[in-house]
């Protein structure tokens, strides 16, 4: 793998610049995009699919810890974070991290490959979905057990897939009428408070883990992380301009499907795509 180090290098780059890119247009990011693209870069450069997944979620987890703060501070300022709601899911989004990273250290590499590309065709079909009406469930939110249920859920699948708070809880909380720009802030936060835990559990479970590329403490590449940091940051704002200017239900419907191809890849579905 050390060999591959000037393919890695353009390619980390090349991804960091789509995931910022469409993180600011079409307001996805964070491990939905980057999962997929490090796990087809390091299968594609010969890494076992048992190290790929799971090097790909925990180093996912490590690029979110600084762009989901930095994204919390800017929506703080606007005054679109729930500091209620964070207090009241906080504690069991922490329990659901530990139990999804506790899960995704012992689940092998093919099911966590399997489970993210159920979750990706759940995201494109909701994505696709949305584009011609809001699903709402209720006008308010639930009980607060529920939402405890929801939280540690949440917390529990991000952790175990690498993913964001926003990928799950902004869908979640618009399904009770929350505002919207409220639920895309308090859901950058919740990404913070799942990362950082996250991503010291993937460190820790893949510690003693032979082969790992050059740069990586357990499942966590710093190579990779100080790639996709500044070109994911670099791009987001590019994306969020041309938002105003393009024709975004359009292009939400274009890459709903594109997830929706790379979902089906992921499954076994499509067997015929390369990756």
């Amino acid at each position: 793998m050390d060999s591959n180090l000037l393919i890695l290098i353009p390619l980390l780059l090349v991804a960091g610049a789509v995931g910022g890119l469409l993180a600011g247009l079409l307001g996805v990011g964070g491990g939905i995009i980057l999962v997929p693209i490090l796990y087809h870069i390091y299968t594609g450069l010969g890494m076992n699919a048992e190290i790929a997944m799971p090097l790909s979620v925990g180093t996912s987890l490590s690029t979110i810890i600084f762009t989901s703060l930095m994204s919390a501070r800017s929506h703080h300022r606007r005054g679109n974070i729930d500091l209620d709601l964070i207090r009241r899911w906080a504690p069991w989004i922490i329990v659901g991290v530990i139990l999804g990273t506790t899960l995704g250290s012992i689940v092998p590499g093919a099911t966590l490959k399997t489970l993210f590309g159920g979750l990706l065709t759940v995201v494109a079909l909701h994505m696709f979905w949305t584009v011609f009406r809001k699903p709402k469930i209720a006008d308010q939110l639930p009980s607060h057990p529920i939402q405890s249920a929801i939280a540690t859920g949440v917390g529990s699948i991000a952790s175990m897939l690498g993913i964001g708070g926003g990928t799950l809880v902004v869908p979640i909380l618009n399904l009770f009428d929350y505002p919207i720009h409220r639920a895309v802030g308090t859901a950058s936060l919740f990404g913070f408070i799942i990362s950082v835990p996250a991503t010291l559990g993937y460190i820790y479970s893949g510690w003693h883990t032979p082969n790992l590329p050059i740069g990586s403490t357990g499942y966590v590449n710093w190579l990779a992380f100080a790639i996709l940091v500044p070109a994911t940051m670099s791009f987001a704002p590019l994306g969020a301009r041309l938002c105003h200017r393009l024709d975004v239900p359009r292009l939400k419907q274009v890459f709903s499907v594109f997830l929706l191809l790379i979902g089906l890849k992921m499954l076994g579905l499509l067997p015929g795509l390369a990756g």
